[in-house]
C-alpha cells in the first residue's frame, strides 16, 4: 500500500442553503492511498479527506464514495467548483470521506486489455469485479480507521456495486446512499450510445459526447444556465487528464471499460436486477435529479419500495438537477439533502 499525504490546507464549507450561504472554516487534511487489489498488478486509488483535528472516528462519520460507469470518483466529488468540492463540504462537517476509483478508471490500475485495441477482447470490469474492489477499499478503511462498519455512498453505477454490497454484507454497511440509482429498464443505456451491439473491452468518449449527454432531457430554456460558467471545462480537463494514452487521440477521448454495458444488457434481458434492495438492513437514501434522463426518477421509485427492511428508508426528487446534478448550479440542494441524512446518523 502506497500512502501520499497532502499538506493542509483552509477550505471553506458553506451550508448551501442559497446564495448567500452562511459559512464555516475548516483546516481540511488530504491523503492518497494505492491499495493492492486481490489480483496481481491492480492497485485502487483512495483519496480521504477529513479535518485537521480529527483524532478519532466512528461509523456515523466514516465514508466511501464510488463513481458510476463512466468518470473516475476523485474528479466529480473531489473537484473544487466555486472553490469547493462536495469532499470537502462533507469533510468540513466533520466527516472522514474518502473517495475510490475502481480498477480501470481515473487513478487507479488499468487491466492490460486497455492497452489493447478494444476489439480484442470481451468487456472488461464487470459487477463483480467491481463490487471486489469496493470490497478492498472498504476493508483498508475499516482497518485503517478501527471501525466495524462505515456508510457507502453510490452515484449511477455505483449505486449498483454499493446496493449489492450492502445486500451481500449487512453487517458492514453503516448507512447507504442511492444518488441517481439505476434499476431495470427497457432499451439500452444512454452511456452506451454508439457502442453497437458488439462490445469490445471498453468504450471511448469525447468531452463533446458528454456534454451532449448530460444536458440530455434539460428543457431548452434552462440549458444555458444549469452549469456556472467553467465549469463544465474545469471537470472534462482534468477527467480526461486521468488517461494520458486516450488524450493522445484525436479526437482526444476518456476510456472506460464496457463490463457495465455487457452487466446491463444481461440483467435487462433477463429481468432481474443486479441486487435485491430486500436484503439491505441499514437506512437508505435515494435521491434523483428530475431531468435525470440516465436514471429516471421512475427507477428510484422502482426500487423503493422493495427495501422492505431498511429502516428510515427516504426517497427524494430534487428539482432542476440531471444525472450530473453535483456539478450543477443546483448542487447545493443535493449536498444538503445528502448531508442531513448522514448527520442523522452521526447525531
Amino acid at each position: 500500500m502506497h500512502r501520499r499525504a497532502l499538506l493542509a490546507t483552509p477550505m471553506i464549507a458553506p451550508l448551501l442553503a442559497s446564495a448567500a450561504a452562511q459559512a464555516q472554516t475548516a483546516a481540511i487534511v488530504t491523503e492518497e492511498y494505492m491499495v493492492p487489489a486481490g489480483d496481481a498488478g491492480i492497485e485502487i486509488f483512495l483519496r480521504n479527506k477529513r479535518p485537521e483535528t480529527m483524532t478519532t472516528y466512528a461509523p456515523g462519520r466514516t465514508l466511501l464514495i464510488v463513481h458510476g460507469a463512466t468518470y473516475p470518483a476523485h474528479t466529480a466529488f473531489d473537484i473544487p467548483l466555486g472553490g469547493l468540492s462536495w469532499m470537502d463540504y462533507i469533510a468540513g462537517r466533520g466527516f472522514d470521506v474518502w473517495c475510490m476509483d475502481i480498477r480501470g478508471y481515473g487513478r487507479s490500475t488499468r487491466p492490460p486489455e486497455m492497452s489493447q485495441p478494444p476489439e480484442a477482447n470481451a468487456p472488461i470490469v464487470r459487477g463483480d469485479v467491481a463490487v471486489s474492489d469496493i470490497g478492498t477499499a472498504a476493508a483498508f478503511i475499516r482497518s485503517h480507521r478501527s471501525v466495524p462498519r462505515i456508510i457507502h455512498m453510490g452515484w449511477s453505477w455505483g449505486s449498483t456495486l454499493m446496493g449489492r454490497f450492502a445486500a451481500d454484507n449487512s453487517g458492514l454497511v453503516e448507512r447507504l446512499v442511492l444518488f441517481a440509482p439505476p434499476w431495470l429498464r427497457e432499451g439500452a443505456s444512454p452511456a452506451a450510445a454508439g457502442a453497437g451491439d458488439s462490445l469490445g473491452a471498453y468504450r471511448q468518449v469525447t468531452q463533446a459526447q458528454a456534454r451532449q449527454r448530460w444536458l440530455n432531457g434539460v428543457p431548452e430554456d434552462k440549458r444555458a444556465g444549469l452549469i456556472p460558467p467553467g465549469w463544465f471545462e474545469h471537470w472534462a480537463g482534468v477527467t480526461w487528464a486521468t488517461d494520458p494514452e486516450g488524450m493522445r487521440r484525436n479526437p482526444q477521448v476518456l476510456r472506460a471499460p464496457n463490463g457495465v454495458l455487457l452487466d446491463s444488457r444481461e440483467y435487462n434481458q433477463a429481468g432481474r436486477p443486479y441486487w435485491d434492495p430486500a436484503k439491505v438492513t441499514a437506512p437508505t437514501l435515494l435521491v434523483v435529479g428530475e431531468w435525470d434522463r440516465d436514471t429516471p426518477p421512475a427507477m428510484a421509485t422502482a426500487i423503493f419500495p422493495l427495501l422492505v427492511n431498511s429502516p428510515g428508508k427516504r426517497l427524494v426528487m430534487l428539482g432542476e438537477g440531471t444525472h450530473t446534478m453535483l456539478m450543477e448550479r443546483n448542487r447545493g440542494a443535493l449536498f444538503q439533502t445528502v448531508q442531513g441524512f448522514l448527520e442523522e446518523a452521526a447525531a
